[in-house]
């Protein structure tokens, strides 16, 4: 049995707010409803439009009502991939998405998301990739590297990046690893790495440099690289 999620584009009240996900949530081509579903901004189709068949819901639902601090729509979106649902976004704005500072999603510990968010990503992509390269030897990608299981930390042969201070150190030594020697990864030029890349770079905050940089390799996103920002 197959289903969707169904959801649309919003418009946001303040227009201000949360401005770089409103244009991610609006903007994503129907492809990457599907190819993005790692990043931290979490489901691709935001929960308030969804809409799916009440038999659908009852074969991946219910929401976990484990109280506060439960990414209950992340979960269940999740849910629904395993099972394997499918993602569609109606390009029309229908509906007006408030923020507010005392939203429940505000009470869901970064902590917990990024462990969901690495869950999910070995259990659905690192398995069909023999070795990958992270891109980003900064905070980010040292952290996704730490976070993985170690069957998954042996298949990084590289970090990449485009600072020349971290190239030029040459390596990444992991000193929590209890093994002997402690691994050492190297960190290359992106231009000397070699895909699939797990990129933990946060689209839209480079005024497109890194966009640019992306897309000069000629990548086809979902096989050559994912989005882990």
């Amino acid at each position: 049995m197959k289903s969707q999620i169904i959801g649309c584009q919003v418009r946001r009240e303040p227009p201000d707010s949360t401005e770089r996900y409103t244009r991610w949530i609006n903007q994503l081509a129907p492809e990457q409803l599907l190819t993005q579903v790692f990043t931290s901004h979490g489901p691709t189709v935001v929960m308030p439009t969804w809409f799916c068949s009440r038999t659908w819901f009852s074969h991946v639902g219910p929401f976990d009502e484990g109280g506060q601090g439960v990414p209950e729509d992340l979960l269940l979106f999740y849910n629904h991939l395993r099972k394997g649902g499918g993602v569609v976004r109606v390009d029309r704005s229908l509906v007006l998405y408030r923020y507010h500072p005392d939203a429940a999603t505000h009470s869901v510990l970064e902590t917990t998301i990024w462990t969901h968010r690495v869950r999910f990503l070995e259990e659905r992509v690192l398995p069909h990739w023999a070795a990958f390269t992270i891109w980003n030897a900064g905070r980010q990608g040292r952290r996704l590297y730490r976070s993985l299981s170690a069957g998954a930390r042996r298949k990084v042969v590289a970090f990449c990046d485009v600072d020349e201070n971290k190239i030029r150190k040459g390596f990444y030594c992991y000193e929590d690893s209890k093994e002997t020697p402690k691994p050492r990864v190297p960190i290359l030029h992106f231009r000397a790495a070699r895909p699939p890349f797990v990129i933990c770079v946060k689209l839209d905050l480079t005024g497109g440099e890194f966009e640019a940089n992306l897309r000069s390799l000629n990548l086809q996103e979902g096989r050559d690289f994912l989005h882990f920002s």
